[in-house]
């Protein structure tokens, strides 16, 4: 069992013990994962499921707001209407009080582990510009290394501005472009100009360099956690 599924909970026999296997099991995937490091994509998925069990919990049905936009339309409302029709079944809304009042903590627990190295990962990151920072900062380069720095990624960045229900939602897509080797000779800010002349179309681009102080899986922990911190420092700096 790679992912849990949305509906993991009506999916199949709507049994407590079969659904405590799935959850433990699932679980276990889950720890092992934080043992080496890796927070994605269980972090996500536990947020998700562990949303979804308090709004079935609180409301008997999915609270829309609630949810990653990364779940469609389509899949959310076959969720909502399965979960409808299941209030009017007292037995089986029983079996799942019991499945959900267990599963809970489990969730809670795990998520509260991935806190922990989620938090530490983004103490040993450090944000700086390189170069002049324009004003218009939701559009740019970003530049991440970790050690032992001899190379830096380098993506492109764009910031997004939506209004959710109760305030405004920030998303950042990131293109990667490439691979710079770092020395002496090779600086941030030679690289910023090397793109400059590559892209035409941003001829005085924001630029950030994100150093994290300890290596970590890059694509299973330090780039989706830094994608995070870099939305809350350009939230915070506009």
């Amino acid at each position: 069992m790679e992912k849990l599924p949305n509906d993991w909970i009506t999916q199949g026999l709507i049994d407590f013990e079969y659904k405590k296997y799935i959850v433990l099991a699932y679980l276990k995937q889950v720890r092992q994962s934080f043992d080496r490091v890796e927070l994605y994509p269980y972090m996500a998925d536990l947020v998700f499921h562990y949303r979804n069990l308090l709004a079935i919990k609180e409301n008997k049905a999915l609270i829309r707001e609630s949810f990653p936009k990364e779940l469609s339309l389509e899949d959310f409302n076959k969720l909502e209407l399965v979960y409808r029709q299941l209030i009017n079944d007292d037995s089986v809304m029983s079996e799942l009080e019991s499945i959900i009042e267990f599963a809970i903590p489990q969730f809670k627990d795990s998520l509260q582990e991935g806190s922990v190295i989620y938090e530490y990962v983004e103490s040993q990151c450090e944000i700086s510009p390189v170069g002049v920072t324009p004003l218009y900062a939701k559009e740019g380069y970003l530049f991440v290394t970790q050690p032992p720095q001899q190379e830096t990624q380098v993506y492109r960045y764009q910031m997004s501005i939506f209004e959710g229900v109760q305030e405004q939602l920030r998303s950042l897509n990131t293109v990667f472009i490439d691979t710079m080797p770092k020395s002496s000779v090779t600086t941030y800010e030679s690289i910023k100009l090397g793109l400059i002349r590559r892209f035409r179309d941003m001829p005085n681009p924001a630029t950030y360099l994100v150093v994290s102080k300890m290596k970590f899986p890059f694509n299973q922990t330090l780039m989706p956690v830094v994608k995070r911190l870099f939305v809350k420092h350009i939230s915070e700096a506009a």
